[in-house]
């Protein structure tokens, strides 16, 4: 079929594309299979559709005050925000410095009762005074250790208890949404990975004389491989990433 829904649909239609069963495509399964995954780790990382928006909450632990890090899913490839930890311009501690600067400000606004206009100035200024003393939490996310490093306090701004909400893009199963594997680009691409490792491996044999006088090419796959590798790289990076500056986290 021309549109894979599977991952073993995937594979079968890239061997149709480089002749099977018309002719023997001599590379292994397991190279295939190898192959496959590269593809896979390109495409979740660079194209722009292989990855979804969504967000992620988390219960604070005491394992997580103690490491001072949060450990989350391996499928999340990016995360972007972190929302405020804190319950926004009241603060839980009277006696805090933040707390008092609130309530100063509140209060002289309070003395003047003005229209519709002033109330919404009031309430950009608040918002101002929230953001300068609250801030907007920063984060560092590892991905190879699954961990969303988040610069605060714990146990202070970051308590047992408490919910942190991260917003982040995700990879998209392709066991749940089989559209992935009828990607355009991704088709492409694993045929010529598969291409490559057929020319990689008939390179060894080169000059040999089949039966029937067939002479293998394999250094001819070969770099026809790696011109089509090139070109879907070039194409993948200019067409479907998104901006350098689109994550943050």
């Amino acid at each position: 079929m021309a549109n894979p829904s599977t991952r073993q649909g995937l594979i079968d239609y890239c061997l149709r594309r480089l002749g099977d069963p018309v002719i023997e495509i001599n590379v292994d399964e397991d190279q295939i299979g190898d192959r496959v995954d590269e593809a896979l780790q390109y495409f979740r990382e660079f194209h722009s559709e292989a990855t979804y928006r969504g967000y992620i909450q988390h219960l604070v632990t005491t394992d997580d005050v103690t490491n001072k890090y949060v450990t989350i899913s391996s499928n999340v490839q990016q995360v972007t925000k972190l929302f405020k930890l804190q319950g926004g311009m009241f603060s839980r501690n009277m006696f805090s410095v933040k707390y008092q600067m609130h309530m100063n400000d509140i209060a002289n606004m309070h003395s003047y009762v003005g229209d519709l206009a002033y109330y919404e100035q009031v309430q950009q200024y608040l918002s101002l005074l929230d953001m300068r003393l609250n801030g907007t939490p920063q984060v560092d996310y590892v991905r190879k250790q699954n961990r969303l490093y988040v610069h605060g306090e714990f146990g202070e701004d970051i308590k047992v208890g408490e919910y942190i909400v991260a917003e982040v893009y995700s990879v998209i199963d392709g066991n749940s949404h089989t559209a992935v594997w009828n990607d355009l680009w991704l088709k492409e691409y694993t045929t010529a990975l598969i291409k490559h490792q057929w020319g990689s491996n008939l390179i060894k044999f080169e000059g040999m004389v089949m039966p029937g006088g067939v002479t293998l090419n394999g250094r001819q796959i070969y770099e026809d491989a790696i011109q089509d590798i090139a070109r879907l790289k070039e194409v993948i990076r200019l067409e479907h990433e998104l901006p350098a500056d689109f994550f943050v986290g």
